[in-house]
């Protein structure tokens, strides 16, 4: 059985190693296609392969219509959305995902953001600290989990909304459970979002939600920017100066940020959540692990397609 690694943007050398020794002890080959640019590239490498990992690469239909022997596809990371689901159902294959393995990454980016708007992104004049103050957390998986870790060694006090997630296994990992959206959006100077995109969440960040946050509120978004309203989110800083926002992905209004909020915001230059050397061989190695044990064994713990 062959494995193809496709990863227009590479996995690290080491990473790489990683997922060829899972591949290889289990007696399967690597194929290995990187900086491919081409998508006729991509088309031509998936035609004789069972697994397929990736990493942001688009596999829509027409990947799909080509693999004629694919079984599996694993997206080393979290997210998913650039992966065609219902095309990967139609044509009997399994898609997974890496979930928990770019958390602390995503986390640690999460406090990176938020000390440096709170310091004035360090331009010199005098900022606030993070100890004593409130901290909400829009969904409690993998990475809000580490974002509360991280927060309670600031000394702040943290509370997370997530209808998926019990109360006790929030008040288990120290932080206090809210029932009610908008009552942690009323409470909390600072929320970090934490939800995928879908068609419920989309746009669900919006005016009359962020309205309600106390007085020098910040909110740090290191999930989608489609989770983000961003019209309302502009027409909310143009009514409130002390708001701000950073992001670990720039809206799609991004000049208009540079334009009328100059120091109230930050985006990285692209999503970089996940990337840090741990989390890039963590996500690679997990996804050949994952790859392997569905191929051989069936296991599809990790599946996101039905």
């Amino acid at each position: 059985m062959k494995i193809l690694v496709a990863t227009d943007k590479p996995f690290a050398a080491v990473a790489v190693e990683g997922i060829r020794k899972e591949i290889e002890a289990a007696g399967m080959e690597l194929v290995l296609l990187e900086k491919y640019g081409e998508k006729a590239k991509l088309i031509d490498a998936v035609k004789d392969v069972e697994g397929l990992i990736v990493r942001s690469d688009i596999i829509d239909a027409e990947v799909f219509d080509a693999a004629k022997k694919l079984k599996i596809v694993v997206r080393a990371g979290a997210g998913y959305d650039n992966i065609d689901l219902a095309a990967a159902t139609a044509h009997n294959v399994c898609v997974m995902n890496t979930p928990g393995q770019n958390s602390n990454a995503v986390a640690e980016l999460v406090f990176g953001m938020t000390v440096m708007i709170v310091r004035n992104l360090y331009n010199g004049t005098s900022g606030t600290e993070l100890k004593g103050k409130k901290l909400g957390i829009h969904a409690f998986g993998q990475v809000g989990r580490n974002v509360a870790r991280i927060a309670k060694g600031f000394g702040m006090e943290v509370c997370a909304y997530d209808p998926y997630c019990p109360a006790n296994v929030i008040a288990e990992a120290g932080v206090t459970p809210v029932s009610d959206i908008n009552e942690m959006y009323k409470t909390c100077q600072f929320v970090s979002l934490h939800i995928p995109a879908t068609d419920e969440t989309k746009k669900s960040i919006n005016y009359n939600l962020l309205k309600q946050m106390p007085k020098g509120a910040v909110l740090i978004n290191t999930a989608r920017k489609e989770v983000i309203d961003e019209e309302e989110l502009v027409k909310l800083m143009e009514e409130r100066a002390d708001f701000r926002y950073v992001s670990d992905i720039a809206p799609s209004n991004a000049p208009v940020f540079a334009e009328k909020f100059e120091g109230r915001y930050f985006f990285t230059p692209k999503k970089m959540g996940a990337q840090t050397a741990e989390a890039n061989i963590n996500a690679g190695i997990a996804a050949a692990k994952q790859s392997v044990g569905f191929l051989k064994d069936g296991i599809d713990r990790f599946r996101v397609n039905k």
